[in-house]
C-alpha cells in the first residue's frame, strides 16, 4: 500500500513489534538439525563429486526421497518413463519378481506394469510465498519464488565474493544476516519491480540480528515445533545452492576444528522473506491473509501424513529401482564367477612391469587395455592420491592446493625443488602471467580485454577456432621437478617419517615384496578447454585436481636410496634394480606422460602406445566417433579436447555402478566395461583388518559420493545438477555457475556430462560393492564406523562378500543374505 492510505494501525504495526521470547532450547536443536542437512559443494578449481544426501544418510534413503518430494518437489527417482524405456530391454520380469520379493510387499508384475502409466498428482508442502504465489496475478507480476531466489542469490554471489580468510571462514564471512539486511533495506527497487507499495517498510522492521529474526518469524508465523525442522530444512532447499556453499565453508572450518553457523545465518534470510510476506499480506488485503492463515496453518497439522502420503506413492517406484539395480548386479555376478574359472587355471608369471593406477572407473578400461598385452604386466587399483596426505604448494606463490580426498585434512606440505636458473626464470614469467589471469577473469573482462586487445583478440578467438592448442592450466603449467621437499608444520619432514610414510603406502598397495624391475606410478587428469567443470574429470581423490604431483612425489620418495636403506631395516627389501616412474594418464586423450630422467624401453613404450589405442577405440563408440579408425581416432579425440565449444570432451565417471575390492588376479580379463572402481587387496595380507578399514572408510565413502552424485545429477538435474552448460556463467572465479544470469547457484553435473543429446549415458544406479574377505572382516569394519553402517543399512549402497570359492553373499542390517 502506498504512505497516502496507510492506515495508523498497519502502520504502528508494522513499526512496532511486540516483545518476542527468544528462541527456547527445543527450537534452537530443531533449526540445527534442519541447518545439518545440506551437504556441502566445491568450488570449480576443486570440484569433488560429492553425494548431495549426505547429511541425511542416517535415514533410509527410501525416508529421505519421500521427505524431499514432500518439501520441495525433488526427485531421488527416476520419472516413469524411463522405466518403461528399461523395461524388458534391460528389466526382465525376473528381476522385477526379486525385487518384489525383497520388499516383502504384496505387488504382482501387473500390479506394477499399471502403476507405469497411472497419473501421478500429490500434492506438496508450500511455503509462504508459495501461497502468496497462487493468488498473485502471474499475467503481470513477477512470482515471489522467483524473485526470492534471485534476491538472496545476487546477494550471496556479492558477498562469499573471494577474500582473504582469516582463522575460519565464520570469521571471514561474519554477519551475513546483518549485511543483507542493510543491503535489502536500501534497496526500493523489489517493491518497484514487485508492484507492491508498503513492502519496503516490513524490511525496514525486521529485527537486526539472526536469532531475534528467527525468534519473532517463528511466532509470527505460529510455526509449530512438530513441524519446525522440516520447514527449515523446505526454506534451505529452496536456496540449496548457496545452502551447499555453505555447508562446504563450514565443512573446510570443521576440518579445522571450528563451529561454523553461517547456515543458520543463510535459514534467517530466507526465512525474513516469509515474515515479511505474511505481514505485507495482513496489511495489503486481509480477507486473502484470512485464507492464507487457514491454508498454513492446516498444512502444518497435515505434514505427517503428506510425507507418509508421498513415500507411500513411491514404493512401486522403489521396486523398478530396486529391479534394475538387479539386473546390473545379475550380470556382474556372472561376469565375477566366470573369472574365478578363467583365472584359477591361470598361472602366475613373474611381472616385468606392475603399474598403479586410481580406481576411476576410466582406468579400468587402460588397464585392461594394458594387461591384454602380455602377462608380465601387472596392474594394481589404489586410490589415486597414493596415501600422500599432502598440499602442493606450486613454485612462485604462496598458496596451498589440497592433494587429497576431501574428507580429509592435509598433513605435510609439498614443494618442487628447481634449479636456480628455472627458479629465476619462472619468477620472472609469473608475474606477468599472473596480472593477464587476474586482468582476463575481473567481471568486466568480457568487454575490457576485446576492446583493448582489439584485433589482437579476434585473431586469438580465430586461431582458437581454426587451430587450436592445449588448453594451459595456470596452476598445472607451472614449473615442477623430479625432486621435492616435505615438510610438516613448516618443518622439514625426518628421515624416520619418510621412510614410515613409504612404508604404510607401499603396504597399501601389496608393493611390500615382489616387485618388478620397473613400478609405474599412473595419475589421471583430463584436458579440455572452455569448461568450468573441468576440475569435475580429474581425480576426485586428489581434491578435484591432477594426480601428476602425487604421483612424482611418491616415485621421488622410493627412488631414494637412503629412504630404501630405511625400508629394509622395516623389512621391506626393494631390489637394486628396481625403479619407481611417474605418469600421467590422459582420460580425454588416452595419452600417457612419463616424467623422469630414466628412458623406458621400446617394448615398455610399445605397450602403453598400444593400450591408448585400444582404449581409445573402445571410447569412440560412446562419443560418436566409431565409424573412425586407427589415427583417425585418436586425432579426432584430441582436437574434441582442444575445441572450446565443445560441450561433451569425455563421458568421466558416467556408467559408474560397482567398487570391486580384491586381488586383481581375481577379476583379470573381465570386460567391465568402465563401469567399475577397481581397488586391489589381499585379505592374507591383512591380519589386523587395517587396510580393510582404510579401504571402506575412505575409497568406499568417496566411490559413494561420485555414484551418488552422478545418480541425483541424472534424478534431478534441476535441483542436484547444473543445467545446460552452454548457458553457464561462473560466479566470482571458482564459486559456482548461474545458469543464465540469475536464479540458485546450481550444483551438480551438468546435462552435457551425463545426456548425448538422444540418451542417458550415465544409468542411475546405487552402487553394488564386492568386497574379498572373510564375513567376520567386514561386520567388524560396520561394527565400528558408523558412517559404513548407515551407507550399508540405509541402502545407500549394496555391500557384497565376494568369497575365493565363488559365493556372492549380501551383508545387510548385521546378517548375511544369499
Amino acid at each position: 500500500m502506498t504512505a497516502m492510505n496507510k492506515s495508523p494501525t498497519s502502520y504502528g504495526e508494522a513499526q512496532a513489534r511486540p516483545l518476542i521470547p527468544d528462541l527456547s532450547a527445543g527450537q534452537r536443536e530443531k533449526l540445527k538439525s534442519a541447518c545439518s542437512k545440506v551437504a556441502p559443494t566445491w568450488p570449480l578449481d576443486e570440484l569433488v563429486a560429492v553425494n548431495p544426501w549426505w547429511e541425511m544418510r542416517e535415514q533410509h534413503f527410501t525416508e529421505v526421497s519421500a521427505k524431499l518430494t514432500a518439501l520441495s518437489q525433488a526427485q531421488c527417482l527416476m520419472p516413469k518413463s524411463y522405466f518403461q524405456e528399461v523395461w524388458m530391454e534391460m528389466v526382465s520380469p525376473q528381476h522385477l519378481k526379486q525385487a518384489i520379493e525383497e520388499s516383502g510387499a504384496d505387488y504382482t508384475i501387473e500390479n506394477l506394469e499399471r502403476f507405469l502409466i497411472e497419473d501421478d498428482e500429490h500434492t506438496h508442502w508450500h511455503n509462504i510465498s508459495d501461497f502468496v504465489d497462487s493468488g498473485r496475478d502471474r499475467k503481470y507480476k513477477m512470482a515471489w519464488r522467483d524473485e526470492i531466489t534471485h534476491q538472496i542469490s545476487q546477494f550471496c554471489a556479492d558477498f562469499f565474493r573471494y577474500r582473504e580468510h582469516t582463522a575460519s571462514y565464520a570469521e571471514t564471512y561474519q554477519g551475513l544476516y546483518s549485511e543483507w539486511l542493510a543491503t535489502t533495506r536500501q534497496d526500493k527497487g523489489i517493491e518497484i519491480l514487485m508492484a507492491e507499495d508498503g513492502l519496503t517498510e516490513q524490511f525496514m522492521s525486521l529485527p537486526d540480528t539472526a536469532e531475534e529474526l528467527l525468534a519473532e518469524a517463528l511466532t509470527v508465523l505460529r510455526v509449530t515445533d512438530e513441524s519446525l525442522e522440516d520447514y527449515a530444512h523446505a526454506l534451505l532447499l529452496d536456496i540449496n545452492g548457496w545452502a551447499s556453499w555453505v555447508a562446504y565453508l563450514r565443512w573446510q572450518d570443521r576440518l579445522d576444528g571450528v563451529e561454523n553457523n553461517l547456515m543458520l545465518d543463510l535459514l534467517a534470510i530466507r526465512i525474513a522473506w516469509e515474515r515479511v510476506l505474511w505481514r505485507h499480506q495482513k496489511f495489503h488485503d486481509r480477507s486473502v491473509f484470512n485464507e492464507l492463515k487457514v491454508m498454513w496453518r492446516h498444512q502444518m497439522n497435515i505434514l505427517p501424513e503428506l510425507i507418509e502420503t508421498h513415500k507411500a506413492a513411491q514404493a512401486k517406484g522403489w521396486i523398478w529401482q530396486r529391479a534394475a539395480e538387479i539386473a546390473y548386479q545379475s550380470a556382474l555376478r556372472q561376469q565375477l564367477e566366470q573369472a574365478d574359472q578363467q583365472n584359477a587355471q591361470k598361472q602366475q608369471t613373474q611381472p616385468k612391469l606392475q603399474a598403479a593406477f586410481c580406481i576411476d572407473v576410466r582406468s579400468e578400461v587402460i588397464r585392461r587395455a594394458l594387461e591384454a598385452q602380455d602377462p608380465r604386466i601387472e596392474t594394481i587399483g589404489f586410490a589415486g592420491f597414493f596415501g600422500l596426505p599432502i598440499a602442493y604448494q606450486p613454485v612462485g606463490t604462496e598458496a596451498l592446493r589440497s592433494q587429497l580426498p576431501a574428507l580429509l585434512k592435509p598433513q605435510l606440505q609439498v614443494k618442487a625443488i628447481l634449479s636456480q636458473e628455472t627458479d629465476q626464470g619462472t619468477k620472472k614469467s609469473l608475474n606477468k602471467k599472473a596480472r593477464w589471469i587476474e586482468w582476463g577473469n575481473a567481471p568486466p573482462a568480457t568487454f575490457s580485454m576485446v576492446e583493448a586487445t582489439g584485433l589482437l583478440y579476434a585473431f586469438k578467438m580465430l586461431r582458437n577456432s581454426f587451430f587450436p592448442h592445449e588448453h594451459e592450466h595456470p596452476i598445472n603449467h607451472l614449473p615442477t621437478a623430479d625432486a621435492y621437499e616435505l615438510s610438516s608444520d613448516n618443518s622439514p619432514l625426518s628421515l624416520d617419517d619418510k621412510i614410515s610414510l613409504a612404508a604404510g603406502i607401499l603396504h597399501g598397495l601389496g608393493l611390500d615384496q615382489n616387485l618388478a624391475e620397473t613400478v609405474m606410478l599412473v595419475g589421471h587428469g583430463s584436458s579440455s578447454c572452455n569448461n568450468p567443470h573441468a576440475a569435475s574429470y580429474d581425480c576426485g581423490a586428489c581434491g578435484g585436481q591432477t594426480g601428476e604431483i602425487n604421483v612424482r612425489v611418491l616415485s621421488f620418495l622410493l627412488n631414494d636410496p637412503e629412504l630404501r636403506a630405511g625400508l629394509k631395516a622395516k623389512g621391506i627389501a626393494i631390489p637394486e634394480n628396481t625403479r619407481f616412474v611417474a605418469a600421467m594418464h590422459n582420460t580425454t586423450t588416452d595419452a600417457f606422460t612419463f616424467y623422469g630422467p630414466d628412458e623406458l624401453d621400446e617394448e615398455m613404450k610399445g605397450w602403453f602406445a598400444r593400450a591408448s589405442e585400444l582404449s581409445m577405440q573402445e571410447r569412440a563408440m560412446n562419443l560418436g566417433l566409431d565409424h573412425l579408425q586407427g589415427e583417425a581416432v585418436y586425432e579426432s579425440i584430441r582436437r574434441r579436447a582442444k575445441d572450446w565449444s565443445q560441450v561433451r570432451p569425455e563421458w568421466g565417471l558416467s556408467g559408474n555402478a560397482s567398487f570391486i575390492v580384491a586381488p586383481r588376479k581375481r577379476s583379470r580379463g573381465q570386460n567391465f566395461q568402465g563401469r567399475a572402481f577397481l581397488h586391489d587387496y589381499d585379505w592374507q595380507k591383512d591380519a589386523d583388518v587395517s587396510l580393510l578399514t582404510q579401504i571402506m572408510t575412505a575409497p568406499m565413502v568417496v566411490t559413494n559420493w561420485i555414484n551418488l552424485q552422478y545418480y541425483a545429477s541424472v534424478c534431478d538435474n534441476y535441483v542436484y545438477g547444473s543445467g545446460n552448460k552452454v548457458l553457464h556463467n561462473v560466479v566470482d572465479g571458482s564459486i559456482g555457475v548461474f545458469e543464465g544470469n540469475g536464479g540458485d547457484l546450481r550444483i551438480g553435473l551438468p546435462l552435457q556430462s551425463l545426456h548425448n543429446g538422444n540418451n542417458w549415458m550415465h544409468e542411475p544406479l546405487r552402487l553394488s560393492v564386492y568386497i574379498d574377505a572373510p564375513r567376520d572382516f567386514i561386520a567388524q569394519v560396520v561394527g565400528e564406523h558408523e558412517v559404513v553402517r548407515q551407507l550399508i543399512d540405509n541402502e545407500w549402497l549394496y555391500c557384497f562378500r565376494w568369497d575365493r570359492d565363488g559365493t556372492i553373499e549380501r551383508y545387510l542390517n548385521q546378517s548375511w543374505h544369499n
